[in-house]
């Protein structure tokens, strides 16, 4: 420390805060508490790991569907659950860009965009493999 100060000297390594990407965000407003940035990031990494979660259900689905000859409604499935997983990876990105921006600028905050459209595909998804179990068991009879 030098002498006078309570601050640790600068780290000759660290960048400067123009040199941070994508400038699209930090080019703008000013730095907001970073308990809010690492929230905001924390946030994102829990979106792309829904969309990975996703992704490896697709992916599970489709092995399962080869090595089981189930019907081509499973491979439907797991097709819509990659593309999702893919979606949301892209959105959790978007959103994270959108929340930094409105922290730095100090403006409200940005409803979230994925979440209705994740809560909706999954009522949809229950309604299909409801109806899908119902006419199985109609059929069955």
């Amino acid at each position: 420390m030098s002498a006078g100060t309570d601050l640790p000297p600068e780290d000759p390594g660290a960048s400067a805060p123009d040199d941070r990407r994508p400038r699209s965000v930090y080019g703008v407003g000013s730095d907001p508490d970073v308990r809010f940035s690492l929230a905001n990031e924390r946030t994102a990494l829990a979106w792309v790991r829904t969309g990975l979660s996703l992704v490896a259900g697709g992916v599970a689905l489709t092995t399962l569907s080869a090595l089981a000859d189930l019907p081509w409604l499973i491979e439907v499935i797991a097709l819509v659950a990659c593309l999702a997983g893919g979606a949301l990876a892209a959105s959790a990105l978007f959103s994270w860009r959108r929340v930094e921006r409105a922290l730095r600028l100090d403006r409200p905050l940005p409803a979230p965009a994925a979440l209705p459209w994740l809560v909706g595909g999954v009522v949809v998804l229950a309604l299909v493999l409801a109806g899908y179990a119902v006419f199985e068991l109609a059929r069955a009879l």
